[in-house]
């Protein structure tokens, strides 16, 4: 008890609370904006402590680290596009629940959940500080192995009602994330000669334009978000918080999900968010299906985000071994202000210790009532007209990819997968499966091949991987014995001619891939690019003929290839309208990436939304300029300010040089 007053003591300093509402600020600053990520925004806070007490560096530190996770659902909700990797499992129900007219309702259920779980992690993290160093030093190499296993299970549940879709679409995103440099034999895989493709494809980008970009075409032709024009209440706002608080078990699961696995070195937060969403989707509960607008889906993956910053910190402080990526570069704040983890930090240094516990749980509280206070306005944004948000939207997605790596390619990529997202949603191939592979697969690899050299198949017999691994077969069983029993009541099937071709250019590149990986890859780089390439094709081949015996039945019955399709699940084609929303999108990404090459952000910014706005309709002729100006100041101060960092010289600047 002593201890606990003399941290509240020490934290009450005024400079030390306004640090950690700074911390808050920036964090929620940084999380809704899509492309830039918390991690940036840890290595940008790091230089400002280098003059602060311990106390006031770890309250900026945290401050920011806790809340990003808070509001990078506001982006996730309204647009489908997550603020950062841990919102992607928010974007499936959460955008579903706007586009219903019920914004209002899922940012209070994701503002109190996170602010649960924040407060959770805190405590857990409180709890586990005399014994967190045994707990964390049993878990071996073959249990983090088996933890991913289970994660990738939940491939199962995202599936809906295209199982063999689910299991392809996963496959082909573990394909993709084995893209650079191999770890294990030093082979570069796949990378077509470009340094850019060394450390893989940048994870953010991925995400932008795999969700970000397909939920633009949609919203484009949408006209707006909401459906409807109802105004947007504080009734919403309650009714989401008493969602969340009618939810109480699931909050404290999911909270319980986040801490223990973000205190697992190497499980991401992408990792845990769909390991809660999956928890959840095992047992949905009244209401809509999940991924149609379940705010169960918004709960449990809000819970387990905001919960692993409280569990990332144990390793970390226990023995210096980072919980997670923030949590490394947070590793080099100990060094500056000469922390050692381990026994000191529960020792002499106890109280900062415990200082950090206040930090994260103030952090979280003060960060959801800051949200829950703009959910209002934030829920009139579902009724703005489509042809503001989305150049907004295009502007930051595009702006955000690019800093990534300061590249050209970082456009092209961006591009590239967003085709891939809006030909994944039109047909029925789920997206969420395929970041969910992308994420693991990494890991999976990494992980097997520790714990083959270390103890040969013998780690097979281990109990936890045992308990782990059956758990994953069993509920891989269990949901396909579930679609079996309902697989003649769905009506959820695409037009099967670009269903087929789609289906036969997979097989082709899985084909494509697994040759490749055996002639030119050592065989430890090899061996699970060419697992998953044999299971890609395997399973695409399946697709391609059972869409071919559906493509003959319906021309036999007399029905046109192209034929629509009805809607369920994750699953929302655009009907008609896709390809010239689809195209649109394409469009403007194209159009503001090459003024940013030849002009710069900022002037391009400017010129690419007065002129998208007016393109797509704007009524006055006066609001283009208006918002082209609001918009190029909030890009400056972002990422000129907040995540400053030199920006490439633009082509036309060049131009003098060469004379």
């Amino acid at each position: 008890m002593d201890l606990i007053l003399t941290a509240i003591v020490e934290m009450a300093q005024p400079f030390r609370l306004l640090m950690l509402m700074a911390g808050v600020f920036a964090g929620l600053i940084v999380g809704a904006v899509p492309g830039i990520g918390g991690l940036f925004g840890m290595a940008l806070l790091i230089p400002m402590t280098y003059n602060m007490d311990a106390y006031a560096a770890f309250a900026l530190l945290l401050g920011m680290g806790s809340v990003n996770t808070t509001s990078d659902t506001i982006p996730a909700i309204l647009f489908g596009v997550p603020g950062s990797v841990g919102a992607a499992a928010t974007v499936l129900d959460g955008h579903a629940m706007a586009k219903k007219g019920e914004a209002a309702r899922a940012f209070g259920a994701s503002y109190s959940a996170s602010m649960i779980g924040g407060v959770f992690g805190a405590l857990v993290l409180a709890a586990a500080i005399p014994i967190m160093r045994p707990v964390v030093l049993y878990l071996r190499t073959p249990d983090f192995f088996a933890i991913c296993a289970f994660g990738l299970s939940i491939v199962a549940l995202l599936a809906g009602s295209q199982p063999l879709k689910g299991l392809a679409a996963a496959m082909l995103g573990m394909l993709a994330s084995f893209v650079g440099l191999d770890h294990i034999a030093g082979a570069d895989r796949w990378t077509f000669g470009q340094i850019y493709l060394w450390n893989g494809l940048p994870i953010v980008v991925v995400f932008l334009g795999l969700f970000g970009l397909p939920e633009l075409a949609s919203l484009l032709m949408r006209g707006s978000i909401q459906g409807d024009s109802a105004i947007p209440t504080y009734s919403g706002m309650r009714q989401g918080m008493m969602d969340t608080l009618r939810e109480w078990p699931l909050v404290l699961r999911c909270s319980a999900i986040g801490s223990l696995l973000g205190a697992v070195p190497g499980v991401g937060i992408a990792v845990l968010d769909w390991i809660a969403y999956g928890h959840a989707a095992r047992r949905p509960g009244p209401g809509p299906k999940f991924g149609e607008g379940n705010v169960r889906g918004v709960i449990a993956p809000e819970a387990a985000n905001n919960a692993k910053e409280g569990g990332s910190l144990i390793p970390t402080i226990a023995f210096g071994v980072p919980g997670s990526a923030s949590m490394s570069i947070l590793l080099g704040a100990f060094v500056v202000h000469g922390l050692v983890p381990g026994p000191d930090m529960l020792g002499k240094n106890a109280a900062v210790t415990m200082s950090m516990v206040f930090s994260i749980a103030v952090a979280n509280i003060i960060g959801a009532v800051t949200c829950l206070f703009l959910t209002r306005p934030l829920a009139r944004i579902a009724r703005v007209s489509a042809a503001v948000l989305v150049p907004l939207v295009v502007t930051f997605i595009v702006v955000g990819a690019f800093q990534t790596n300061m590249s050209a390619l970082d456009f092209v990529l961006l591009i590239l997968i967003g085709i891939i997202g809006m030909a994944m949603k039109e047909l029925n191939w789920p997206r969420s499966a395929f970041s969910l592979g992308f994420v693991l697969g990494p890991s999976l690899e990494n992980y097997f091949f520790l714990a083959y050299q270390i103890s040969g198949w013998s780690w097979l017999k281990q109990p936890l991987v045992l308990v782990l691994l059956g758990l994953s077969v069993a509920g891989v069983i269990r949901q396909s014995v579930s679609w079996v029993k309902t697989r003649n009541s769905t009506g959820a099937l695409p037009p099967p001619l670009p269903d087929l071709i789609a289906s036969s250019v997979m097989t082709l590149l899985a084909l494509a891939a697994f040759v490749s990986a055996a002639a030119w890859f050592p065989f430890e780089a090899g061996i699970f690019p060419m697992i998953t390439a044999g299971l890609l094709a395997l399973l695409s081949l399946a697709i391609s003929v059972q869409t071919a015996l559906r493509l003959l039945r319906q021309t036999r019955d007399g029905q046109a290839p192209f034929a629509p399709a009805t809607t369920s699940g994750e699953w929302a084609p655009s009907g008609d309208g896709a390809m010239k929303g689809n195209l649109a999108v394409i469009g403007l990404c194209l159009a503001l990436a090459v003024l940013i090459l030849s002009i710069g952000h900022l002037a391009a910014t400017f010129i690419f939304v007065a002129g998208a706005i007016f393109g797509l309709g704007s009524i006055s002729p006066r609001s283009p300029i208006l918002v082209a100006a609001g918009t190029t100041c909030i890009v400056f101060a972002v990422f000129d300010i907040l995540v400053s960092q030199p920006w490439p010289t633009p082509w036309l600047a060049k131009i003098p040089d060469l004379f």
